[in-house]
């Protein structure tokens, strides 16, 4: 195990079935860690774990990240199963509501920031509580360039993700003398299910034109930015938004990412609950919402 940067260490990733969150299991474990993965999606859990093949270094629970009793008991049973937690991703996600502030449902609201902020906040506070008694830890939170700055992405999935960044600044403020560091990584552009919905090709012809660099941003892109900010070689890094995204923001948000309901898009709202398994919740919007806009 010598060399590796997670060697020993144990680390819980939520929404760690697909995406960001698979791909960041696969480095964890490439480096060494075991790995708790927690998702919502059973059938994503059966594949994850196929794919991975990590034997004992690898185990998995469903939650519901929203459900306090789910996140405690994820943590718990990575000590239960390993002896102690050193790394909590914070990474379980859903695309939320869309539409114009208009034509969103309270409800929608709410659910979008039951899983993507307080979701974020029962993994930062369950991690540490077992954190802070064994002299510290790592905590990184899935945030994005969409709560760094407006006209990114639909409202409420931006609303969340700067909920992420704040809640992240100020516990690592007050985590730190606990020797916990919390920082959050910010995605730009992800090439992931989520969000291209099998249209790469369409994808990627929007990524170039918002962002300076050429190539697709992946999964795999993200779970190097997470590999530093959960290993040793980022001790004196804390309170961070790390940007991965091309460039995007240094291009100065001369364009907005036009995914439906987005800036770019006033025709549709609902609910999207990303890869979980439940059932969308969109309508149409009439016409005649452009001239309230």
């Amino acid at each position: 195990m010598t060399g590796l940067r997670l060697a020993e260490k144990v680390a819980v990733i939520t929404g760690g079935a697909s995406g960001i969150g698979l791909a960041t299991a696969r480095r964890f474990l490439d480096e060494g860690a075991k790995v708790l993965i927690g998702d919502y999606n059973e059938a994503s859990i059966d594949t994850a774990l196929q794919a991975l093949a990590a034997g004992d270094d690898v185990a998995a629970l469903r939650v519901d990240v929203a459900q306090e009793s789910d996140v405690a008991r994820l943590m718990q049973t990575a000590v239960d199963r390993w002896g102690r937690l050193d790394i909590a991703f914070n990474n379980a996600g859903i695309t939320g509501a869309l539409g114009p502030i208009m034509e969103i449902e309270a409800d929608h609201w709410d659910a979008s920031f039951a899983v993507m902020a307080r979701g974020v906040f029962l993994g930062t506070k369950h991690a540490a509580r077992i954190m802070a008694p064994q002299g510290g830890g790592a905590i990184v939170n899935t945030a994005s360039i969409a709560g760094l700055a407006g006209g990114v992405i639909p409202t409420v999935y931006s609303a969340t993700k700067a909920a992420v960044v704040s809640l992240t600044r100020n516990a690592a403020n007050e985590l730190a003398q606990y020797r916990i560091r919390v920082n959050a990584v910010c995605p730009g552009i992800i090439f992931t299910p989520l969000m291209h919905s099998g249209r790469e090709d369409e994808a990627l012809a929007t990524a170039r034109q918002v962002q300076p660099w050429p190539d697709a941003g992946t999964p795999e892109h993200v779970a190097s930015a997470v590999l530093y900010l959960a290993s040793d070689e980022a001790a004196f890094v804390t309170g961070e938004a790390h940007v991965v995204d091309g460039g995007y923001l240094a291009n100065g948000l001369l364009r907005v990412h036009p995914l439906p309901g987005g800036k770019a898009n006033p025709d549709y709202a609902g609910m999207h609950y990303g890869l979980t398994g439940q059932p969308r919740e969109i309508r149409r919007l009439p016409r005649s919402t452009e001239a309230a806009q």
